[in-house]
């Protein structure tokens, strides 16, 4: 079996650790001996090892600090073999006039520690208990980082900074004087005397940041300023931000003033472009200060151990809205009985729950449809072109090692195979992005089918069209363009604080820009393919959805991309990698029931084209409207309505539990009777300002909002 090509990463990253290991067993037979040409050489092999690691290999970094071979352990170890060969080398045996040296390494890797630790007090003193983007923290004084090479790079400082040293010491290896070496490392010591100073002049009371209590003040204030009604909650790992990315535009379409409330620090840059003001919490005391503020109700698309945190609030309406609906037993977790409400896309759900015995009690189920899907061009007709454009979207592998979770291992290449070999197909192939983050098999299997893309692609070489150089520049001024309005630029050196800073309000109509830049960059990147050229699409850039546009075809998983796909009335057909007979398998998952069902040899796939370019054998086109109905509901009103409605009946829900939570603390605890009271006088507020809400109607953002981060928001234009 060929290597993988994470196999073969794996083989061409070996030589620079190989080499770097090798020059301190090499450096050190040079100072033993002792040899000057061995001991210089392998020196200068081990830090320009350093320096690829450093550049192009920072796992392999990673790799040795786990195993307590850190950087500054290696650079010790460096300096030591070093000195151990000047010792052997000096003939007069004078060890006395190599003190100096020993004791100025000592000095200067002593001042290197010492701004370690100063480096962890600056850092600490900088990580915020709450950090925003799209808010207006300017009030706080932030200041920039210091430089990155003194608060967070520890490797790259003593690396840098010991270098003199190190090339002082060969000099006078080769040359037997001892100035060289002194001198070299007299220029270290004052480079990180220097960096040691620096550090220490961020820890003035004039360059602190402001302290926990100060910023919780100003966080307080800023919601009381902000009012806030609705907001999404969400925690995660590193690749699951898409889950909440999908519900940012229903999110801002609602109007009002909505949040986003994180966990995860590092979350805040991975959510992506919007005006809706985002805050994230990380310590549970912290949170519960949303107890005390206008924000009524948190719609949940994903469960998470740090959901119980928020849950405990009383004062708020939670409702989990997840992020996709299948057949999946996932889509029906027994945890979503913790939420006041559920709010799934149509009846199928709501049947799927009930089925599921979970605790979900029926009449605490909102039929809401998906607002994501209101702007998906439905079906106009057979295939336009020479071309059918055949969406393949595996799902992944699911934590459980079912075989049936994604087609990729047993059928994704049969699937491949079959539709590369009709000349008349045109593939987009778009893999979850966590596929093979389980199951290594599914990774593998991934990495074959986008080499059998490729090698078609070149046997097919594809056809460009009179004007597709303009149209690759046209992609180029338009990938420009929405990096610009959708990406902040920071230093290399920024951290949180930095980035909270330059982060402030958006500017007054980005969130329209942001909407027409994208639309314009999704047509300029189809305009500038050469026709029937196969793609595979794993970048955040196009969307799903925009696949779902150009696509005549879907093949997937029993999965969310199903349900969302139905969208657009289109065929659509189900690998089934279960076991299960075709009959057992439509029975057991609904969304099956309008498919096409293809087997593992994918056989079907001949006659499935042929009915996509004849729409008069298609003979499941009834099927599907009838299941579109069923899992989405009904197209009147549209989900951002329906949505609306949902959010406006919580909010007023929360609202009326103030009241009666106020109410009956004045009846029984007569002197905490004030601060309840304010609670429900402002959470009347926000459900009222809740209630005002239209729907799809958009207010003008004023002064004010632009300064609080509190804009308007516009119901969300994914393509014209």
């Amino acid at each position: 079996m060929p290597p993988t090509s994470r196999a073969r990463r794996s083989l061409a990253q070996l030589p620079a650790p190989v080499l770097l290991t090798a020059s301190f067993a090499a450096q050190a037979a040079g100072a033993v001996l002792p040899h000057v040409p061995l001991l210089v050489g392998s020196v200068a092999v081990g830090l320009a090892m350093e320096g690829v690691l450093y550049r192009w290999q920072r796992g392999v970094v990673t790799a040795f600090a786990r195993v307590r071979a850190d950087v500054a352990l290696r650079q010790v170890l460096r300096d030591l073999l070093l000195v151990t060969g000047l010792l052997r080398l000096d003939d007069e045996q004078q060890y006395t006039r190599y003190l100096p040296l020993v004791y100025g390494l000592l000095f200067f890797y002593g001042l290197h520690f010492a701004s370690h630790a100063l480096a962890i007090l600056v850092r600490r003193g900088r990580a915020l208990p709450v950090v925003t983007r799209n808010v207006d923290a300017s009030a706080l004084g932030l200041r920039p980082a210091p430089p990155a090479l003194l608060l967070r790079r520890p490797g790259h400082r003593v690396l840098l900074l010991g270098l003199p040293a190190t090339t002082g010491l060969l000099a006078t290896a080769g040359t037997g004087a001892p100035a060289a070496a002194a001198a070299g490392i007299a220029v270290s010591i004052g480079c990180a005397a220097a960096g040691l100073g620096e550090l220490l002049l961020w820890l003035l009371p004039g360059r602190r940041p402001p302290g926990e209590q100060e910023v919780l003040e100003w966080f307080d204030s800023w919601l009381a300023r902000y009012r806030p009604t609705v907001g999404m909650y969400f925690s995660g790992g590193a690749s699951s931000a898409y889950q909440a990315n999908m519900w940012l535009e229903p999110l801002a379409g609602l109007g009002g003033r909505p949040v986003i409330v994180l966990r995860e620090r590092f979350m805040v840059q991975r959510i992506a472009a919007t005006d809706i003001p985002i805050v994230c919490i990380p310590k549970v005391a912290h949170l519960m200060r949303l107890e005390h503020s206008t924000l009524q109700v948190l719609i949940h698309p994903a469960n998470s151990g740090k959901t119980s945190h928020i849950l405990r609030i009383p004062t708020l309406k939670h409702a989990f809205v997840n992020h996709g609906e299948s057949d999946k037993l996932s889509s029906c977790n027994p945890y979503a009985k913790a939420y006041d409400q559920v709010w799934v896309a149509g009846p199928e759900a709501r049947a799927r729950y009930a089925l599921a015995d979970v605790g979900v009690d029926d009449k605490d189920v909102v039929e809401i449809g998906r607002p994501q899907l209101d702007a998906i061009r439905p079906l106009a007709g057979p295939p336009a072109g020479s071309f059918v454009t055949v969406l393949y979207a595996p799902t992944w592998e699911g934590w459980d090692g079912n075989p049936g979770n994604t087609s990729l291992v047993l059928a994704g290449e049969n699937v491949v195979r079959a539709l590369l070999a009709d000349p008349g197909v045109r593939l987009l192939y778009k893999p979850h992005p966590m596929t093979g983050s389980v199951d290594p098999r599914a990774g593998a299997a991934n990495e074959r089918i986008q080499a059998l893309i490729h090698a078609a692609n070149a046997e097919r070489g594809g056809e460009r069209h009179p004007g597709h150089e303009a149209a690759g520049a046209a992609l180029a001024r338009r990938t420009e363009e929405l990096d610009r309005v959708t990406t902040s630029v920071f230093r290399r050196a920024a951290d949180d604080l930095e980035r909270m800073l330059v982060q402030g309000a958006p500017e007054p109509g980005r969130a329209a820009a942001v909407d027409a830049a994208t639309a314009a960059w999704e047509a300029a990147y189809w305009a500038s393919l050469p026709a029937g050229l196969h793609q595979v699409v794993t970048d955040a850039r196009p969307a799903l959805y925009s696949c779902f546009d150009q696509a005549d075809l879907l093949i997937s998983d029993v999965s969310s991309v199903i349900s969302d796909y139905l969208a657009s009335g289109k065929p659509y057909a189900v690998a089934n990698t279960s076991g299960l007979a075709e009959d057992a398998f439509r029975e057991a998952f609904p969304t099956v029931r309008a498919a096409t069902v293809l087997t593992e040899d994918a056989s079907q796939v001949p006659e499935l084209l042929r009915s996509v370019r004849d729409p008069g054998r298609d003979a499941l086109a009834g099927a599907r409207a009838e299941l579109k109905l069923r899992l989405l509901g009904p197209s009147d009103p549209p989900s951002a309505v329906r949505f609306a409605a949902a959010v406006r009946a919580l909010c007023e829900e929360a609202a009326a539990h103030r009241a009666r939570m106020a109410r009956r603390t004045a009846s029984t605890v007569p002197g905490q009777a004030g601060a309840r009271e304010q609670t429900a006088v402002r959470g009347q507020a926000a459900a009222q300002e809740a209630a005002e809400i239209p729907g799809q109607q958009v207010s003008p953002p004023t002064a004010k909002d632009a300064q609080t981060g509190a804009q308007s928001f516009r119901p969300g234009r994914r393509r014209p």
